[in-house]
């Protein structure tokens, strides 16, 4: 396993995979293309370029967008597949109803957010049927998107089979699909097949493909596979700011993560961290794991008086995400010293309890 270059002492790299740095794939893409004049705002040969790499890598002809962030990724293509008297379904605990401070109603123009139960963070088919069914009078926003996380908050993973079943259910509502694939490497790497097995031959009309959470220093590209979808979706990115000037360097990461493999392998490294992570976690008596790790987030529940030790030692984790437990998440900077120091901390706050 890779190295985390020095950064166990300041003991925050489990807090989250956007704690970690730039991976040397993407900074050396980035350094490569700052080099000389280039045309603005997307017409440049970094940007023609990477469209060109996803359109391979899902082995489609997609329309293809770089923004800067994913709250803009997600809030900007639900507000292109909606109208302001419709409403989005997605998960309770998911992160455009959660953590996107109302920019999906906002960019929107006021779609209603409607949010439906499911064990380990996945979406309850019937919970979806009952919520797109129980009213069709004139007062109730209308259903029109389905949107789901790949992988999910809670670090679990859609099947296969899953995804062809919540596409069925889309279609047969009239909805789109909508993917928050922020992590949908870590997916990938979970289940080993193809990008567009788990998107648009699953039903995914549109999807939002994270960068940042994977190795680049900024950038998400949203991916629109229905093309008639991404009608003027570039006026959309200009008024929400979202238009860079110099486009090259949101584009370019994805040209040196993509050719060189390092988009998968990054998300394979974090996933099998996880995995050491969790067999270390096992091993201590009084440590419940909360959820079946199947990317790179291990959620467990601590005792009080260990997590108030572990954050008084200097530890960082989020405990907002996931009904309260303690997250502890990998990136590919985590390294196997990392999690060992990790474990060793927690096993000796247990045992001096």
């Amino acid at each position: 396993m890779r190295s985390s270059h020095g950064a166990a002492h300041l003991k925050n790299q489990f807090a989250s995979d956007n704690y970690a740095g730039i991976c040397p794939e993407a900074w050396q893409a980035m350094a490569e293309a700052n080099q000389g004049f280039s045309n603005a705002y997307g017409e440049d040969r970094w940007t023609a370029r990477a469209c060109d790499l996803l359109r391979d890598f899902f082995e489609t002809d997609c329309q293809v967008y770089f923004v800067f962030n994913g709250t803009a990724g997600n809030s900007l293509a639900l507000a292109s597949l909606c109208n302001s008297y419709h409403s989005v379904i997605c998960h309770e605990i998911a992160h455009v109803e959660t953590d996107e401070c109302g920019a999906a109603e906002f960019f929107s123009n006021g779609t209603k957010i409607l949010l439906v139960p499911g064990g380990n963070g996945k979406i309850d088919l019937n919970a979806v049927a009952h919520t797109v069914t129980r009213r069709a009078d004139i007062h109730y926003p209308k259903p029109k998107v389905l949107s789901i996380t790949q992988s999910t908050e809670l670090g679990t993973v859609y099947s296969l089979s899953e995804l062809q079943a919540i596409g069925t259910c889309a279609r047969e509502f009239g909805m789109r699909l909508h993917m928050d694939g922020a992590r949908l490497g870590n997916a990938l790497a979970h289940l080993d097949r193809t990008p567009a097995d788990l998107t648009w031959r699953a039903g995914v009309d549109v999807l939002t493909l994270g960068g940042t959470k994977n190795g680049m220093a900024v950038g998400e590209a949203v991916v629109f596979f229905d093309p008639a979808l991404a009608e003027e979706f570039d006026y959309r990115c200009k008024q929400a700011g979202q238009l860079a000037s110099k486009m090259r360097f949101l584009a370019a990461p994805w040209i040196g993560m993509l050719e060189s493999g390092a988009y998968l392998r990054n998300a394979v490294h974090a996933n099998r961290c996880a995995a050491l992570l969790e067999e270390r976690l096992r091993e201590i008596p009084g440590i419940d794991l909360c959820y079946p790790r199947q990317a790179n987030a291990v959620f467990v529940s601590l005792p009080p008086r260990v997590s108030q030790e572990l954050e008084q030692r200097g530890w960082r984790f989020y405990t907002f995400i996931g009904l309260g437990h303690a997250r502890f998440m990998c990136s590919w900077q985590t390294g196997e010293a990392d999690i060992e120091a990790l474990a060793a901390e927690i096993r000796e706050i247990i045992n001096n309890l």
